[in-house]
């Protein structure tokens, strides 16, 4: 692939659940700029969690808008927008295309009365009617969650706690197909962004579509649902409203983009069969393309669509990852309370780094259990619960701060083992993505925990719009997904240190067994009452 001297770029938008990050980001990758604007969350009783579509397009116009007087590059060599987005925010919206009502979270689990209902049977396992299960997992490699988080719940629970809102619904969309049809006026949806309204036949990986007979047994109405597109698909010209708002060029194309997990998987430049790349940011994943369909339903791993035509993605995701590290900042060390009424300098993390370096790796025999908000994979386990062991009259700050981050190390190592399962190989070198993967102390501690070489990404944060921005190149022709390892640029390597080996293992052991002998604790304390 020969690179323009002067390339085209791509304002790739990465919409997360706090906020919403615009980049400009060349066809090739290479990240110039980007600005970020806050979009709150509305907790509400019995496990509401809702957004305003409003904010997030509002926000993404801000964002944008400030980027392209800025000047970065000439905006007539803006060529496309790209949406990356979390999963699992349902909007439902009118003819118009305007929002009905807030937009249900990937943390809103008010659905779950209503999924359990469709989904229990005879016989039964762990709530599921088996021959339903079968039916969804066989069909769509997964199955509604009784958490009642998935869009699928959403769905249901307007239906039955808003029935005028779901009348009046004319599709029910995710938040990037949302941020698309404001983009584009066009309704529709990827195949990655539909996968948790469990209602679309995955089998043949390259003939996607709605399963006529899991939508009947939903009860959702068939015409609510978009057209399915793949992620390279060219949407439209973007709007004359839009393009005004913005400040871009009305010839500016709108790709239609991937949901997180799939962009970042782009991002990390782990785009051949079997590469890993592991995301550490609040939340974790281990994940690669996979030329299967395959699930493994006892440790929630699935081949899921990628948003590469033809390529399934293995999917998994750990709950609390970096969220660890914010936990120790904000309730631990500086909990802004009458004992410790100061803000955490600004930085922070670079000072958590240097701290952690100055322990030898096992943290003088410490672990941490990072279960603050259970966990899902490799067991799906919402009673288990954080915890600091073996902690002794020597123990001091910095074996803290240091057990923290091989308390994730660890976690990913139990999950990472699972996958390398799944796909019957090692992966080795792993890729490494997101706010973590800054920390240089944390990659080698990730290193010498999955001893594996890690590849710290350059720019690693801005994974998902890197992915955004190849995913619009790709679907215009500047390059193929076969280029993107060569474009992926990396700011260091970090193999195992062979004298951490031992000390990792024995630790490791050790953080299974904590699981395992102190698991039904967990659920007499925070199961079911």
């Amino acid at each position: 692939m020969q690179q323009d001297e002067h390339p085209k770029y791509v304002l790739a938008i990465d919409h997360g659940t706090s906020g919403v990050k615009s980049a400009i980001v060349s066809v090739y990758g290479e990240v110039l700029d980007f600005e970020y604007e806050y979009t709150p969350v509305h907790f509400l009783p019995r496990g509401g969690a809702e957004q305003d579509p409003m904010d997030w397009w509002n926000a993404l116009v801000k964002t944008s808008s400030r980027l392209v007087k800025k000047n970065v590059v000439d905006k007539a060599d803006i060529v496309a927008v790209a949406v990356s987005s979390t999963m699992s925010s349902t909007v439902a919206v009118d003819t118009r295309g305007e929002p009905l009502m807030n937009s249900l979270t990937w943390m809103d689990s008010r659905g779950a009365p209503y999924v359990k209902k469709l989904v229990r049977g005879f016989p039964s396992v762990l709530g599921y009617g088996v021959p339903k299960i079968i039916k969804w997992i066989r069909k769509t490699g997964g199955g509604p969650t009784l958490s009642g988080k998935d869009d699928i719940a959403h769905v249901l629970y307007i239906k039955n706690q808003h029935p005028d809102i779901y009348d009046k619904t004319y599709m029910f969309l995710e938040s990037k197909d949302y941020l698309n049809l404001r983009l584009t006026g066009e309704f529709a949806a990827s195949y990655d962004s539909t996968i948790l309204f469990w209602l679309t036949d995955t089998r043949d990986i390259n003939n996607i579509h709605y399963d006529e007979e899991l939508v009947r047994i939903s009860g959702i109405d068939r015409d609510k649902l978009p057209p399915l597109r793949p992620s390279t698909s060219i949407l439209g010209d973007i709007s004359q409203d839009a393009a005004s708002a913005i400040g871009l060029n009305k010839d500016v194309r709108v790709v239609m983009g991937a949901a997180d997990h799939e962009a970042a998987l782009v991002g990390s430049g782990a785009v051949r069969d079997f590469d890993g790349h592991i995301y550490i940011g609040t939340s974790s994943w281990v994940e690669c393309i996979v030329p299967f369909k395959k699930t493994d339903v006892l440790h929630s791993i699935a081949s899921l669509p990628a948003a590469i035509p033809g390529k399934y993605q293995c999917i998994n995701e750990q709950d609390i990852a970096g969220g660890a590290l914010n936990f120790l900042v904000n309730n631990i060390l500086y909990p802004r309370d009458d004992l410790r009424p100061d803000a955490p300098p600004e930085d922070i993390y670079k000072r958590l780094d240097e701290v952690a370096s100055t322990v030898p790796a096992g943290s003088n025999g410490l672990i941490f259990t990072p279960w603050l908000n259970g966990e899902r994979t490799p067991v799906d386990d919402g009673s288990l619960r954080a915890g600091l062991h073996n902690i002794s009259m020597g123990t001091n700050m910095s074996h803290i701060i240091r057990a923290f981050m091989e308390g994730v190390a660890y976690n990913t190592r139990w999950s990472h083992g699972y996958v390398e399962n799944f796909i019957s190989r090692r992966m080795d070198p792993i890729n490494i993505i997101g706010g973590g993967a800054k920390s240089e102390v944390w990659c080698q501690i990730f290193a010498d925990v999955l001893n594996r070489e890690i590849r710290q990404v350059k720019d690693p944060v801005q994974a998902n719009a890197r992915g955004a921005a190849f995913i619009a190149s790709a679907g215009l022709g500047f390059i193929t997904f076969d280029d993107i390892p060569a474009l992926t640029r990396y700011s260091g390597i970090f193999t195992p240190r062979r004298e951490n080996r031992e000390t990792y293992d024995r630790m490791f052991k050790e953080f299974i067994n904590i699981y395992k002998n102190n698991r039904s604790m967990y659920r007499r304390l925070n199961g079911p009452s």
